[in-house]
C-alpha cells in the first residue's frame, strides 16, 4: 500500500522546442504525480501550448546552451517535499513510478514496509536517489556496452536537502544527506537525428572547452590523437561498445568525436589568446 495522500512530488521538466516530445514526458510523469512544473526556455514551437493543453503549469526562463539553471530554478517552485527531475527525452515507466512511491511511503511513514522486489539499495533514512537510465539511440536501440548503461543519474531529491545546482554544463547537484540507488529504470530516447546530435556537440563541447582552458588546462597536435583513440578504446573495445552491434560502434566512434572537437576548440582559443 502506498501512503500517497501522506507525501507529495512533483516532476520538474525543462523545455526548447519539444514539441515532438513532450506529450509522452508529461503524460509518462503523470504515472507518478499530477503536480508537474515545466520550466520552458524560450521554445519558438508549440511546447508551451501543449504543456498547458496537459494542464501542466509552466514556467518561463531565459534560454541557455545547457539545463542546469532551468534545473535550480524549477527545484525553487516546487512547493513539495521530493521532487523528480525528467528531460523531455526521458520517460518514467509504471515499475518505476512504484517503486518511487514506495520508496517516499517508506520515508515518510515508519509503519509501512517496502513491497518485496521493489526497492534498489536504499532506506527510509536517505535525502537522495540514483536512477538507472536505459539509453535508446535513435529509437531503436538500447545501448548495453559502451559505459551506456546503467548509467546513474541523480533525479529523485528530499527538497529539504537540496543545496543548489552549479551552474556549470553537466555538473551534478549539491544535496546533503545520503544517497540511495533505485532499481527500475529511467528511458532515455537520444540521439534521434544526426544534424541535432551534432549541432549539440558543438555547443556542448564548446562550453567544455571553455572551462579547460579558464583551468589552464594544455592541448598541442598530439592530444588530439591520444583524446580521440583512448575515448574509442573506453567505449568500443574496453567497455564492449562492439557487442551493441552497428549502432554501438557509431555510438563508440561518435563519443571520440566529441571528445577530439572539444580540445580542436581549446587549442583554436589558446591560439587567439597568444594572438591577441
Amino acid at each position: 500500500m502506498f501512503y500517497i495522500e501522506k507525501y507529495m512530488i512533483t516532476v520538474i521538466i525543462h523545455t526548447l522546442d519539444e514539441e515532438n516530445n513532450i506529450k509522452d514526458c508529461i503524460n509518462s510523469a503523470k504515472l507518478l504525480t499530477d503536480k508537474i512544473i515545466l520550466v520552458d526556455m524560450e521554445s519558438a514551437d508549440k511546447t508551451v501550448e501543449v504543456a498547458k493543453n496537459l494542464n501542466v503549469l509552466v514556467f518561463n526562463f531565459p534560454k541557455s546552451d545547457y539545463v542546469e539553471p532551468a534545473r535550480e530554478f524549477g527545484i525553487r517552485q516546487a512547493k513539495t517535499d521530493w521532487i523528480f527531475i525528467l528531460d523531455a527525452d526521458e520517460r518514467i515507466i509504471k515499475e518505476l513510478a512504484d517503486e518511487i512511491k514506495n520508496v517516499i511511503s517508506v520515508g515518510n511513514d515508519p509503519r509501512v514496509v517496502p513491497k518485496k522486489g521493489l526497492v534498489g539499495h536504499r532506506g527510509p533514512t536517505l535525502q537522495y536517489y540514483k536512477i538507472p537510465r536505459q539509453n535508446i539511440f535513435a529509437g531503436i536501440k538500447w545501448l548495453r556496452h559502451g559505459g551506456w548503461w546503467p548509467d546513474y543519474q541523480i533525479r529523485l531529491i528530499n527538497k529539504k536537502y537540496f543545496v543548489h545546482w552549479s551552474k556549470r554544463i553537466h555538473s551534478t547537484p549539491e544535496i546533503k544527506g545520503q544517497l540511495g540507488y533505485l532499481k527500475n529504470p529511467l528511458i532515455h530516447y537520444f540521439h534521434g537525428n544526426l544534424n541535432k546530435m551534432v549541432e549539440k556537440t558543438i555547443i556542448f563541447e564548446d562550453i567544455e572547452s571553455d572551462l579547460l582552458r579558464k583551468a589552464g588546462k594544455n592541448v598541442q597536435t598530439s592530444t588530439f590523437f591520444r583524446k580521440y583513440f583512448a575515448e574509442l578504446w573506453r567505449r568500443m573495445f574496453k567497455g564492449f561498445g562492439f557487442l551493441d552491434g552497428s549502432v554501438g560502434i557509431i555510438e563508440s566512434i561518435y563519443q571520440a568525436f566529441s571528445k577530439t572537437i572539444t580540445y580542436l576548440f581549446l587549442y583554436e582559443k589558446k591560439l587567439k589568446s597568444r594572438s591577441l
